[in-house]
């Protein structure tokens, strides 16, 4: 397949492995989980090693789907390979994660922002050395929760039925701010 069709690229973050499949910290793979599902035209997911990736393709749209395989701390090195294998600028980047400071049922959809604490956003700006792609900033951290607890021990924990709810119904409306984005 000749990977220079490609227009942009959406990597979730997450860690592999049952062990984190529905932890908080894994909100980004959910989240492609379901654009691949439910956006029409992505292919059935395949794990790329060279990629160091799980990867969906959509041909009528040029997007590529991305779940770094590196574990959450080192999804520079997946998203690099990704960027340089199907040439792509770094401003047609959408990175899809957790976070801690963004209440429960809330997002944020920025470009150019650091990694305010996040480990695996940190990776990527690192290794791309750059901070100028799109962030979709999900929120994970339920009320009873304060921002000055630890998040790194919340995030790998899962979510309750509850919470689950309410990440269910926040996903589909991020996913259609980010595809609003990829089209503009």
């Amino acid at each position: 397949m000749d990977n220079h069709k490609f227009t942009k690229l959406i990597i979730g973050l997450g860690n592999p492995g049952f062990r984190y499949k529905k932890t908080r910290h894994n909100v980004g793979f959910a989240t492609l989980d379901y654009i691949q599902k439910n956006i029409g035209g992505f292919s059935g997911w395949k794990n790329n090693k060279k990629l160091q990736a799980e990867i969906s393709e959509n041909t009528e749209q040029n997007i590529i789907l991305a779940k770094p395989q590196t574990y959450m701390n080192k999804s520079g090195e997946a998203a690099k390979v990704l960027i340089t294998d199907y040439q792509l600028p770094i401003t047609n980047l959408f990175v899809a994660h957790d976070d801690f400071d963004i209440s429960l049922g809330e997002f944020k959809l920025e470009k150019d922002r650091g990694a305010a604490g996040h480990k695996g956003v940190q990776s990527i700006i690192d290794a791309l050395g750059t901070n100028e792609f799109w962030r979709l900033r999900i929120g994970v951290r339920p009320a009873n929760i304060t921002p000055q607890d630890r998040a790194e021990d919340f995030v790998l924990k899962k979510f309750t039925r509850e919470e689950r709810k309410i990440i269910e119904k926040i996903i589909p409306i991020a996913v259609t701010a980010i595809f609003e984005a990829i089209h503009y």
